[in-house]
């Protein structure tokens, strides 16, 4: 073969191999661009808690890294915000507010974070029913975010930071009556509920594992005290933010007494002083007794859940009675304006007087323990988090609000911030002898058994800076706060200790709203800790 024949044909040769290699490495660029850009489902593993939620751990690869920390203004940061002609409710109000506070605080990393994550509740997950609402019928049902139904719980928290601007946004106030009509809806219902669909034709995935009767359009039939708490002071604020006019309440008279009357009845029946009631439950053998676990009756309201939706340990759960026997006391003030006494006076005062004999105890203020109390070798007197009234308790704080750390926040005139045995207990909270307070690398912070180990959740983090005045201390869970996000710029469940890219439910509206809450009031009282 002559010489020139060779060298033709290694060249052909080297065209063929280079066309080849470069249709690999076009096919690998395609590959890979497309596993960083889409949502890669693959990569993003599950894990189910208690058997109640999946919950995504998001590992960093699947995140695009955006670099942050040098960003001098909110321009510097994604737009991660839904389009405006792709939001579900836009209120004049909060986007005022989000302007002006875009521009007076410095630090533009907050900044950023506040426009996503204050109206994100408006922008994501409400339905609003206008058409109802221009017929003097408002209906809002409300998501908490990547799960598709209503808390009672949820709900409240996520609109309760909107409430100081509807006097100036009408369209504003009448989702916020849609809201409680529809949780009004929901407690006629079923007042042992936790979470429900507006379609009642919707069949939930629990209704084949839970033992517990789940009429229709009912999610989730956990019996949690606070849900209906919050349900009450949601009442009460609405009215403390319409100047107290009761034309509201008035106008739906039959929706409200209803719902109140069901709401004490469950409560009185919940105290057992005559049986166990008419709830039972139970999913996978637990608990072990359909009817719950054992207490001695003693006023408090038995209760299976907490409100990280987790069975407890012990039937009274303390933070959960604390907030019960403040809305009610914030309940017979409204009944009492609307002249509805004769109706809810009765059964309203024993409910308290019942709970107040427990909770305040005279021993408690002489620093003595009680069925509630404990004298921690450590921390000195403390409130337990669950009890059963036959002396066994449980030392720990959850994450999810009603905590013992949010006593002052969600109970301020029995909690003054500087309250002896809060500030024990908060001490307590806060470091290694609760169980489910993690500390790493990254942050710290509360979290629970429903995400598990070196899991802080950001509600918890904010609860902390929203019950102290220490300055150092609010600085502290800004910064945190800030580690939070997985640079997706919205709060989330739960996040790694040591991992800012290790978290929980991307979509979580709640914490979006107790953020942007946060935030506003330090704009307010502290606007030098935002720069």
């Amino acid at each position: 073969m002559s010489s020139t024949s060779q060298l033709c044909r290694r060249r052909r040769y080297s065209f063929l191999i280079g066309v080849f290699i470069s249709i690999i490495s076009l096919f690998i660029c395609i590959h890979l661009f497309s596993q960083q850009d889409s949502s890669s489902l693959a990569s993003i593993k599950y894990h189910a808690h208690d058997g109640h939620r999946l919950m995504p751990i998001i590992p960093a690869a699947v995140i695009r890294e955006t670099t942050i920390t040098n960003a001098t203004t909110t321009a510097d940061f994604p737009k991660v915000r839904r389009p405006i002609d792709q939001r579900r409710f836009t209120s004049p109000a909060v986007e005022s507010l989000i302007e002006e506070i875009k521009k007076n605080i410095k630090n533009k990393e907050l900044s950023w974070l506040f426009e996503n994550c204050f109206p994100n509740t408006l922008d994501t997950t409400v339905d609003f029913d206008e058409k109802a609402a221009s017929e003097k019928r408002p209906d809002t049902y409300v998501i908490t975010g990547d799960i598709d139904a209503m808390w009672l719980r949820d709900s409240s928290a996520q609109i309760n930071p909107y409430l100081p601007l509807i006097s100036s946004d009408r369209k504003l106030r009448q989702l916020i009556e849609g809201v409680l009509l529809r949780q009004c809806i929901f407690i006629q219902r079923d007042p042992y509920a936790n979470a429900h669909y507006k379609d009642t034709n919707r069949t939930s995935e629990w209704k084949r594992m839970d033992r517990t009767e789940m009429r229709p359009g009912v999610h989730e039939r956990k019996w949690e005290l606070d849900s209906l708490c919050y349900v009450l002071r949601l009442m009460h604020s609405y009215w403390k933010a319409v100047e107290y006019d009761l034309t509201f309440f008035r106008e739906n008279e039959k929706e409200f007494r209803s719902t109140i009357r069901i709401i004490l009845q469950t409560m009185k029946e919940q105290q057992r002083f005559n049986g166990s009631g008419i709830y039972t439950y139970q999913r996978q053998g637990h608990p072990s007794d359909p009817h719950g676990h054992k207490a001695k009756p003693n006023g408090l309201i038995h209760t299976f859940f907490r409100p990280s939706d987790d069975l407890q340990k012990f039937p009274y759960l303390i933070p959960s009675q604390f907030f019960a026997h403040h809305t009610l006391k914030l309940l017979l003030e409204l009944v009492k304006k609307l002249e509805w006494g004769n109706y809810f006076n009765g059964d309203i005062l024993k409910l308290i007087s019942d709970l107040h004999d427990i909770l305040f105890d005279d021993k408690i203020a002489n620093n003595q323990e009680t069925i509630i109390t404990f004298k921690h070798p450590t921390h000195g007197l403390i409130y337990s988090y669950e009890i059963d009234g036959f002396g066994n308790r449980n030392l720990m704080d959850d994450s999810n609000i009603p905590s013992l750390l949010s006593l002052p926040y969600l109970s301020p005139d029995d909690f003054p911030l500087k309250h002896s045995i809060y500030q024990n207990t908060r001490k307590f909270v806060l470091s290694s002898d609760n169980p489910w307070f993690f500390k790493g690398n990254l942050l710290e912070g509360n979290g629970g058994p429903h995400v598990g180990n070196s899991m802080a959740w950001p509600l918890a983090i904010i609860m902390r800076g929203l019950t102290t005045i220490d300055n150092d201390e609010i600085r502290l869970c800004l910064k945190m706060l800030q580690k939070s996000h997985g640079n997706t710029g919205f709060m989330h469940e739960s996040i790694n200790v040591n991992n800012q890219m290790h978290y929980t439910r991307s979509w979580f509206a709640w914490a979006n709203s107790l953020f942007g809450e946060f935030i506003w009031k330090l704009y307010i009282e502290k606007p030098h800790l935002l720069n």
